[in-house]
């Protein structure tokens, strides 16, 4: 297999990586800062009013389909589905690229969360939580949010670039995140302010990643080597 073909692609992804997760660490906190303390009274009343909408369309059919769609947003499912998806395209393909995105997507998506969760406390929606066992002021950043987002967009990346016939039909993928994005709202596990930062940094974070680490153009057509 190979792998970036020089110590200086090395070091451009290395140093990409760095700073941009820095960077997307810093907006993290600093837009939870915001949310919790001078945004807070703008901004929560209108999230707590959609908490309670989804209250108000709760069935059980509904509630069996959040959790469904919260498993797919677990971290042992999304993590080992990527990484799944990351060797079998590795081994097709026969280069380290695609699982060496996965390990530095879901080690940079680890930090993000830890960092978030723990330096940006914030209370749950005031509803009742239908995900028991969850930390009450654990609401920012949506872990399960990210975790399905990297995922299955990362793999529309991937089919993307290696496997081009394939391509439109992969988009069908991006559903996925989307279900698990409704499922915390409708579960009273976070505001859609928690769900839509998960959304702009994982987004973020996967592309910027991808963008550096992965061939493109006519490359994506052969094996790297």
């Amino acid at each position: 297999m190979s792998s970036p073909s020089s110590p200086s692609s090395w070091k451009r992804v290395a140093a990409v990586s760095v700073v941009t997760w820095l960077v997307l660490m810093g907006l993290i906190l600093a837009w939870g800062w915001l949310l919790t303390h001078p945004l807070e009274s703008s901004i929560e009343p209108t999230d707590d009013r959609l908490a309670r909408w989804f209250v108000g369309e709760r069935t059980s059919q509904l509630t069996d389909a959040a959790n469904a769609g919260t498993f797919l947003g677990e971290t042992i499912v999304g993590a080992s589905t990527f990484t799944l998806i990351g060797l079998v395209v590795s081994l097709v393909k026969r280069t380290w690229r695609p699982i060496l995105l996965v390990a530095i997507i879901e080690a940079g998506l680890g930090g993000f969360y830890f960092f978030g969760t723990e330096l940006i406390p914030r209370d749950r929606p005031p509803v009742k939580l239908l995900d028991a066992g969850l930390a009450p002021d654990a609401s920012y950043p949506s872990g399960h949010v990210a975790t399905s987002l990297v995922c299955w967009a990362g793999a529309v990346v991937l089919i993307w670039v290696y496997f081009r016939a394939a391509r439109w039909v992969a988009l069908l993928l991006l559903l996925l995140p989307v279900g698990t994005l409704l499922s915390r709202l409708y579960l009273g596990a976070h505001h859609l302010t928690d769900a839509l930062t998960s959304v702009v940094y994982a987004s973020v974070w996967l592309l910027v990643v991808a963008r550096v680490l992965l061939p493109g153009g006519r490359e994506s057509a052969r094996p790297s080597m």
